[in-house]
């Protein structure tokens, strides 16, 4: 029999993990810029790059990753620990010491030091409503500022819920509504299900878009739905910015730039039915845009700007999972291994382990069930 790290399964978990941490470091110098500005800056970002102020020890650059990134390992520890799905209450009670009590090495700052103190307010939510507030987990989200805070995250329940969309769907929508909520939620949902899409033996970039399009809903449907439109009539990430901003911009709530931030604003990450996170669906598009290349899907994200690391880091961790670790550069992999003292492969190994051990479980019960019913017809 095969073992877990000579699987295709671990293959593609792995490639999920570095390719969302790349493109997480590797958008992160340009955060919150306009594409304008990162041309002026740096040309076109096609590799790790210095900080936006020149090189530095800390800070973002030179394949340093963010709070994406941390958060990410974070939620696949809870899983592992957990040794089982998680639902927000596990996921309440493992993730909040995580990120509150225990120090880690943060390679912006340079130090080992409580995560809480990284993260941005609407990850600071978990612990301000799980742990000071005591909300009760499923409500956990509610009153939250409404953003991707949740979606840049939850590759790991792709992971686990590896080649089922489904499941990986309904329990994206359980673990975060301890998180977020409208289409915050949603989006993380949804970004779940793309990567379990990912991890079929079959997949493809149809597969993958057909199956996020089968289980988003209002909002977030519709702006996948017409950024994919425009992604279709473009093959290059250099030229799609402007089409696929301009197919987003209805549908998402954040400030249009760096000007306007601070300013207050009618349906500034406000809840609604009718809205998106501008970064799911763009990660989708250039998924599209470049037929699901690695490096053109990650490449557009990153000089897209605006939040690119999360763009990049999203459409990493599906086009990694899609493809497996075989089509990221090795040099990247061991530059993120450097550069935040860190080893993905034991994570990577470890939610491989369980995914299986899950799906055989699932499996029996479904034995028994059938058995069940069984009995029930005679």
């Amino acid at each position: 029999m095969t073992s877990i790290e000579e699987s295709r399964l671990y293959d593609k978990a792995l490639g999920c993990l570095y390719g969302g941490a790349i493109g997480d470091a590797m958008g992160g110098p340009a955060e919150g810029r306009m594409p304008e500005e990162i041309q002026t800056r740096y040309g076109y970002i096609t590799d790790m790059v210095e900080g936006w102020d020149g090189p530095s020890d800390i800070g973002k650059g030179d394949a340093r990753y963010t709070d994406d990134s941390h958060m990410v390992q974070l939620l696949s520890r809870c899983y592992i620990e957990e040794d089982d799905h998680l639902d927000a209450y596990s996921f309440a009670r493992r993730i909040v010491p995580l990120i509150a009590d225990e120090d880690r090495w943060v390679p912006e700052r340079g130090q080992h030091m409580k995560l809480v103190d990284r993260l941005f307010y609407p990850e600071k939510w978990l612990l301000m409503r799980l742990r000071l507030a005591n909300a009760e987990p499923r409500q956990g989200g509610i009153g939250n500022m409404v953003n991707c805070g949740a979606a840049m995250y939850a590759a790991p329940v792709g992971i686990i819920n590896a080649g089922d969309p489904n499941s990986a769907y309904r329990e994206a929508v359980d673990v975060f509504s301890a998180h977020q909520h409208s289409f915050g939620l949603e989006a993380a949902a949804v970004m779940a299900t793309a990567v379990a899409a990912a991890f079929a033996p079959s997949a493809t970039v149809d597969s993958i878009i057909d199956a996020c399009l089968l289980y988003a809903k209002e909002g977030t449907k519709r702006a996948i739905e017409a950024v994919l439109e425009a992604a279709g009539r473009h093959s290059d990430w250099k030229t799609a910015y402007e089409p696929l901003r301009e197919a987003i911009r209805p549908y998402d709530t954040g400030v249009e730039s760096r000007a306007d931030r601070g300013k207050p604003g009618t349906n500034h990450w406000l809840p609604s039915r009718e809205h998106s996170i501008e970064e799911l669906p763009i990660a989708l598009g250039y998924l599209v845009v470049t037929a699901g290349d690695f490096e053109g899907s990650i490449f557009g994200g990153i000089n897209y700007g605006r939040d690119n690391d999360s763009i990049a880091g999203m459409a990493g961790a599906i086009a990694g999972a899609l493809h497996g670790s075989g089509a990221i550069r090795s040099e990247w992999m061991e530059q993120i291994d450097r550069a935040n003292r860190t080893d993905l492969r034991p994570t990577a190994r470890d939610l491989t382990g369980l995914a299986v051990k899950l799906q055989r479980r699932q499996f029996e019960a479904a034995q028994a069930r059938d058995t069940a019913f069984s009995d029930l017809m005679n």
